[in-house]
């Protein structure tokens, strides 16, 4: 009797699940947003742990490539999911879906971010996929493909090296004469 009065009382707890949920696409709008039919209606979504460049108002290296990318993906997927993220808020600050996108059950942030036509952004380490993520922004940046092969990137990643050998640079020089003086 205890047994089936404590399952009642479980079974009246709300519990959040996070499973896949299929969708049909609505209409492509960027590298990193589209339209899905969710609940029946035409609702945004945000793919969450990715900024891909702009390409609507505002045209950004690469963007136009994210864009085609992405909609080709939807439009040529047999399948699409969703997966909302646990730790994450469920919308964003423009009231689109904040998201997981699954094509044909793979992770289409994954996709974008191993080609280089998207930057891991706003992922946190409680997040599910972040290690999978990582890896794939990783080589990306390693092989410097999409937005890793632009003048700006490469222009930046050279003034974030000057900055780290003047800041540690005389530290380290400071470290060995001390230790061939004394």
């Amino acid at each position: 009797m205890i047994k089936k009065i404590s399952l009642f009382f479980l079974l009246l707890i709300p519990f959040n699940v996070f499973a896949l949920e299929k969708v049909k696409l609505d209409k492509c709008i960027d590298g990193d947003t589209a339209s899905f039919i969710y609940k029946k209606e035409a609702t945004k979504f945000r793919f969450l742990s990715v900024n891909a460049p702009e390409s609507t108002s505002k045209v950004e290296a690469y963007g136009p490539e994210a864009s085609e990318y992405t909609c080709n993906e939807l439009k040529n997927a047999k399948k699409i999911e969703i997966e909302f993220e646990e730790n994450s808020e469920k919308k964003d600050k423009y009231d689109r879906y904040l998201v997981y996108v699954f094509v044909d059950d793979e992770l289409l942030q994954e996709k974008l971010l191993y080609r280089g036509l998207a930057d891991l952004k706003y992922n946190k380490n409680n997040y599910k996929y972040t290690t999978k993520l990582e890896k794939a922004n990783k080589h990306a940046k390693k092989e410097l493909l999409g937005i890793y092969s632009t003048k700006e990137y490469k222009e930046e990643l050279e003034e974030n090296l000057l900055s780290y050998l003047t800041k540690w640079g005389k530290k380290i020089l400071s470290n060995i004469l001390k230790e061939i003086i004394d």
